[in-house]
C-alpha cells in the first residue's frame, strides 16, 4: 500500500467523467487499498479515484461508523430530505463552505469483489456518498457552496439549521 498524491482543484482530471470498472484486477485492488491509506493520511472521510489521478468509478468512504465502504460504479437511486452544513474536500485543502445535500440517500454499487449491493445512508454518510459520487462526474462541492468559502476550522461551532 502507498499514499498517493491528492490532486488539487485546478487539475483538469478533477473535471473529467470517470469510466466504469469492468473487472477487478490486482492493480484496481491496489488502487482501493492506496485510496484508503491516502484518505486516512489526509484525515478525510471519503476519496474518489480521480482525486488520486485515476479516472475510474471508485469511491472509498469511512465516516467513523465502524465500516469502510468501497463503491464501484455507484449510482444514487433514491434520496430524501435535506441537510445544510459545512463541507470540505481533500482536493481543496484548508477551505470549507456551506452546502445543502440530501439527508438520506440509497446507492447501488459493486463492492471490491464486484458483487452488487445497495447502501443506505443518513447524515454524514449521505453527505459523503453524494460528495464522492459527484467527483466521478467531474463535479466539486464548490459548485454548490452557498455564500463564500471560508478557512477550514473557522466555521461557527453551532450547527447550521437543516
Amino acid at each position: 500500500m502507498a499514499v498517493r498524491q491528492i490532486r488539487i482543484m485546478g487539475d483538469d482530471i478533477l473535471t473529467k467523467k470517470c469510466k466504469p470498472v469492468k473487472e477487478m484486477t490486482r492493480r484496481t485492488m491496489e488502487l482501493i487499498e492506496d485510496m484508503f491509506e491516502t484518505m486516512y493520511e489526509a484525515n478525510g472521510c471519503g476519496l474518489a479515484a480521480p482525486q488520486v489521478g485515476v479516472l475510474k468509478q471508485i469511491v472509498t468512504i469511512d465516516v467513523d461508523d465502524g465500516n469502510q465502504y468501497v463503491l464501484i460504479n455507484p449510482e444514487i437511486i433514491a434520496q430524501d430530505g435535506s441537510q445544510t452544513g459545512y463541507e470540505g474536500c481533500l482536493s481543496l485543502p484548508g477551505k470549507s463552505g456551506i452546502v445543502t445535500r440530501p439527508n438520506y440517500v440509497k446507492v447501488k454499487a459493486l463492492d471490491e469483489n464486484m458483487e452488487p449491493f445497495e447502501l443506505e445512508g443518513e447524515g454524514l454518510l449521505a453527505r459523503a456518498i453524494c460528495h464522492e459520487v459527484a467527483h466521478l462526474e467531474g463535479q466539486m462541492y464548490v459548485e454548490l457552496v452557498e455564500g463564500e468559502l471560508v478557512d477550514a476550522g473557522a466555521e461557527p461551532e453551532e450547527e447550521i439549521a437543516e
